[in-house]
């Protein structure tokens, strides 16, 4: 590759950037390795001639998600417990001030509920339902990616979608009624007010938390979460509320340090799940500032 060709694909793909991080964030999980597999990704097209490239942000899409497939298989033949708790990486926006506008064009916007759901789907599931659901890459070239049929694909893709349904909620958020509810959960948790909390909490509502550690869990039910969450008493943390993956949040911080990102699921009016990353050690790598 001449400096001039190298000087041309380095401003492809700066301009592509955004997009293959979104791709890898939702196929990921994680912004660690969704950079490790953008930057995998240059690393291919300096090795390529790209003479025969018609489409280069079609091409970048493909590597991209062949990376982030191969690293969802390797993660799955190294994962000893399939059932171990894992809340992917926060997008975390302090305050309430986001235009809801632009939450649709944020590339990273994606609920963290949904993203929970999506660790749980097979690798070619996953990568079915995230290209051609989200993306809008057509099962031809998502089949060939997977050396599969395109009617294959599509059953994938289908399967994907009936286990994420219920996953997010229908229609745009209603930001007011979101930050109403996370006061009063922040309130009625503050008191120990188990009963403040339960009216909250839809009947099957589910609570995950993953510490990093022995400590993680999943809770079902309304009255076991709002139990949980009424006698937690943390000494020392201070709550702000913020916009997490889109929706309603808490980050918990001690000394100005997050210690804690929990996201709300809303649906009709109550807390259908509450997802919360607890694990500092990841919290620190992560881009998280509160006002």
């Amino acid at each position: 590759m001449t400096v001039q060709d190298e000087n041309f694909w380095a401003a492809q793909f700066e301009e592509h950037r955004p997009r293959l991080r979104a791709v890898a964030y939702r196929m990921l999980g994680s912004f660690a390795e969704a950079d490790d597999a953008v930057q995998e990704t240059w690393l291919r097209v300096t090795r390529s001639s790209g003479d025969d490239v018609r489409n280069i942000g079609s091409w970048l899409t493909t590597v991209v998600s062949r990376q982030c497939l191969n690293m969802l298989r390797s993660r799955a033949t190294r994962r000893e417990d399939p059932l171990d708790v894992r809340v992917p990486d926060p997008v975390v926006e302090s305050g309430d001030g986001v235009d809801p506008a632009e939450q649709e064009v944020l590339a990273d916007s994606v609920g963290l509920a949904l993203l929970v759901v999506l660790e749980a789907l097979d690798p070619a599931e996953r990568l079915a339902f995230v290209l051609h659901d989200m993306f809008a890459v057509p099962f031809d070239e998502i089949a060939s990616m997977l050396d599969r049929t395109s009617a294959s694909v599509r059953q994938l893709a289908s399967r994907a979608r009936r286990r994420v349904q219920g996953a997010t909620p229908a229609g745009p958020p209603n930001r007011s009624q979101q930050r109403r509810i996370a006061d009063a959960w922040l309130t009625a948790a503050r008191g120990g007010n188990f009963d403040g909390l339960v009216a909250l909490l839809h009947p099957d509502a589910l609570l995950r938390v993953d510490t990093g550690g022995p400590d993680s869990k999943v809770v079902r039910g309304a009255a076991e979460v709002a139990g949980n969450a009424s006698r937690f008493r943390p000494v020392g943390l201070v709550s702000h509320y913020a916009v997490v993956n889109g929706g309603p949040g808490i980050v918990a911080t001690r000394d100005g340090k997050p210690v804690s990102v929990l996201a709300f699921t809303v649906s009709d009016g109550l807390i259908v799940e509450i997802d919360i990353l607890a694990d500092v050690e990841r919290l620190a790598t992560l881009d998280i500032s509160v006002n």
